[in-house]
């Protein structure tokens, strides 16, 4: 039977995250399709998946081709494109209300793992500002029909931004949708690289790529 949900993960070196992730989508959502594309890891990120996922892809390192070799596999008709270190707060049944709005795309608000009351206040303004400006990004947890997906040609092959640069080609088709649904994506970033140093390199990167800075030297700055 065909699934009617996607999950696509783009993995790099992520042992230890897939087995509970996995199993809790397959308890939210039965009978989902769950595809694993992995860039190159190390450590035991590939044989964990190949334990729980239902696929497992091999390709090349960069979440957009990675996402497009997933998308290009999947079978279901709404694609979810799923960061490693996010978990839905949300079953089929809170999804297909969502859906049922109508809006053929979409992302998640965002709740951050930790407990740092700096944290509380990075996740408003991060869904404050998805909501006015109609982007999301990949922790929130994009998902679309995959006929838009193939209509837009899915994401563009940039190193960064690539969710920016799909959102902003997807708004101009429709607004989002997402109301009611929620994830909880984790804070390790902030927390290992200090949260203000990763907000203003965040934003830094947002403001360079706005003004039209390559994709490919923002990624070796933001990667060191």
């Amino acid at each position: 039977m065909t699934p009617e949900h996607s999950f696509i993960l783009p993995v790099l070196n992520e042992a230890g995250r897939l087995p509970p992730l996995l199993t809790a989508l397959r308890a939210a959502f039965p009978g989902a399709e769950c595809i694993v594309v992995d860039g190159g890891s190390d450590d035991g990120t590939v044989p964990e998946a190949l334990a729980v996922a239902d696929l497992v892809l091999l390709g090349e390192r960069g979440r957009a081709a990675q996402m497009n070799l997933g998308a290009a596999a999947a079978r279901g008709e709404w694609l979810w494109f799923l960061h490693a270190d996010t978990r839905p707060l949300f079953d089929a049944g809170t999804a297909a209300a969502a859906l049922a709005q109508g809006a053929p795309w979409g992302f998640c608000r965002v709740r951050l793992s930790g407990r740092a009351p700096a944290l509380r206040v990075i996740e408003r303004a991060m869904n404050l500002r998805s909501r006015l400006t109609a982007i999301g990004t990949g922790d929130q947890l994009l998902f679309l029909r995959r006929s838009l997906f193939e209509a837009e040609g899915g994401f563009a092959p940039i190193k960064l931004m690539e969710d920016v640069e799909f959102c902003a080609r997807l708004r101009r088709r429709a607004r989002p949708g997402g109301a009611g649904l929620n994830v909880c994506a984790s804070s390790r970033r902030w927390e290992q690289q200090g949260i203000l140093h990763t907000v203003l390199l965040m934003w830094w990167l947002r403001l360079r790529y706005a003004l039209g800075a390559s994709p490919a030297k923002l990624w070796a700055r933001y990667y060191g």
